[in-house]
């Protein structure tokens, strides 16, 4: 059991241990019991302190923060003895580089490890050359202000997944190290053998034939456009889309119907949804082009599609010119609570330019 000189607890979090806090950090004090005996000095630490990993206490101890009686304590593997009394020095979390911006968000869900978020098609997810705000990573630092205690000892929010910037839905983001890593591990399995479920719903050209199907390829750099990912014989990473057909939109007027190469078919457009057993980038995209159904306006992997919109009624046209982005929509998230380990699920409807366009398809 880990002692406090003041409390004795299993797990001690910051308001039940002996402490005293300055402008600059708080000091905790921590004395081992016989269960620790011959334990690493950062796992003891890390099992001690909630929100703090075990890779984060490597980094207070390297850094000098970590001291037995007179003497500093630079090994994460130092063996702890009985009765031994650490005393640590927790920095406060680091200013985050990028400026906190109040920008709306759609809230599915907060509580105080974590924050579920349906992005717009449009916003960025993270600072990087080019948009260095705007960002969500900016909007959920003036959000959260103070709720962020810190991941990875600075004080910002924890992506563990993206979002594609014209790819709207649903996304969670960590506020701290404890739930950072739970969501990370999640995302890491994919949903193979954990809890974690993500859906997409998206508009992709022609009709997929068969309706219901999984697509398994390396993906990786097109080696004709670096800007574009590509299905790959050789190299890159292994991916694996599973996708179901929900309905088919059919075109009356066949009279171009060579324009959009359908064979015996008259459908223009398909909604699919589809579900992730890999997160490689631009996964579904790159997994409906190498079937020959390009998601919907697209403007990486649909360029070729342009004129096949065609066949369309005008006003069909109109929507699919007016998305300008590809149909792409996360549309239900499901994982389980890092902290409090109850299963949450959340769905979106179609944001209004997609569910505009779907209804228009309707009609033909």
């Amino acid at each position: 059991m880990t002692k406090n000189i003041q409390n004795t607890s299993q797990t001690v979090s910051l308001d039940e241990q002996s402490e005293k806090t300055t402008e600059q950090s708080t000091h905790v004090r921590l004395e081992a019991g016989a269960e620790h005996v011959g334990e690493r000095l950062d796992r003891f630490i890390s099992s001690s302190l909630e929100h703090y990993t075990r890779s984060r206490v490597k980094e207070l101890i390297k850094t000098g923060h970590i001291s037995r009686g007179e003497k500093v304590i630079l090994e994460p593997n130092c063996r702890i003895k009985l009765g031994d009394i650490y005393d640590v020095e927790l920095p406060p979390a680091a200013a985050a580089i990028p400026l906190a911006q109040d920008i709306p968000l759609d809230i599915a869900y907060e509580d105080e490890h974590l924050i579920v978020i349906d992005k717009p098609a449009g916003l960025v997810v993270h600072p990087a050359t080019g948009h260095w705000s705007g960002t969500l990573v900016n909007a959920l630092l003036f959000h959260c202000g103070d709720s962020l205690s810190g991941v990875g000892g600075v004080k910002r929010p924890g992506i563990v997944h993206r979002l594609d910037r014209y790819t709207s839905g649903l996304m969670v983001v960590a506020k701290n190290d404890t739930a950072h890593l739970g969501l990370s591990e999640q995302f890491a399995d994919h949903g193979r053998q954990g809890p974690l479920t993500r859906a997409y719903t998206a508009l992709v050209w022609g009709e997929i034939s068969p309706k219901n199907g999984t697509v398994k390829s390396q993906i990786g750099r097109s080696p004709k456009n670096p800007l574009k990912m590509d299905v790959l014989k050789d190299g890159g990473k292994f991916a694996i889309t599973h996708y179901e057909t929900l309905k088919t939109y059919g075109v009356h007027d066949v009279s171009n119907r060579s324009a959009m190469k359908l064979g015996d078919n008259n459908a223009a457009v398909s909604k699919i949804t589809c579900r992730l057993e890999t997160g490689r980038t631009h996964q579904i995209r790159v997994h409906m082009t190498h079937l020959g159904h390009p998601l919907i306006s697209d403007p990486v992997y649909a360029t070729g599609f342009k004129t096949k919109a065609d066949i369309l009624p005008q006003k069909v046209q109109h929507a699919v010119q007016k998305l300008k982005r590809q149909a792409l929509h996360a549309s239900v998230l499901g994982f389980s609570h890092p902290v409090t380990g109850e299963y949450h699920e959340y769905s979106s409807d179609l944001p209004k330019d997609m569910e505009k366009l779907e209804n228009l398809l309707q009609t033909l």
